[in-house]
């Protein structure tokens, strides 16, 4: 999956907006009801594309054994992994990661919250 897809698909995710980070232009935010579910590196120092994503912190453990393209990030916890674009991980598993990133950060908040994005 390319950079233009991964955007492409996160804009898909009922709700979902964008914008660049706060600190600098290099980094495409993607949010559901104002909070992150992903971060995508679109000026990456090394020409490696690389997304951000929220999983499940056991999950997060199988992905990484499995694929060389999933990495955990040295800086945060074991929720969110790097995830190298056009890799050896396959686009229906990063579609589906970033479905599941947008699910872990809902499930996160308030009930009024979750009732008002369901209605979306």
């Amino acid at each position: 999956m390319n950079i233009e897809e991964f955007r492409e698909y996160c804009l898909s995710i009922k709700g979902s907006e964008e914008q660049f980070s706060l600190q600098t232009k290099k980094i495409l935010v993607f949010k559901v009801v104002s909070k992150v579910f992903a971060y995508l590196l679109i000026e990456p120092e090394d020409s490696i594309f690389k997304a951000y994503l929220k999983c499940d912190p056991e999950r997060s453990v199988e992905l990484r054994e499995s694929y060389h393209g999933i990495n955990p990030d040295k800086f945060v916890t074991l929720m969110w992994n790097w995830i190298t674009l056009e890799s050896d991980v396959p686009d229906e598993l990063i579609k589906e990661l970033i479905q599941h990133s947008a699910d872990e950060v809902i499930k996160k908040l308030p009930k009024k919250k979750q009732e008002e994005y369901r209605l979306l």
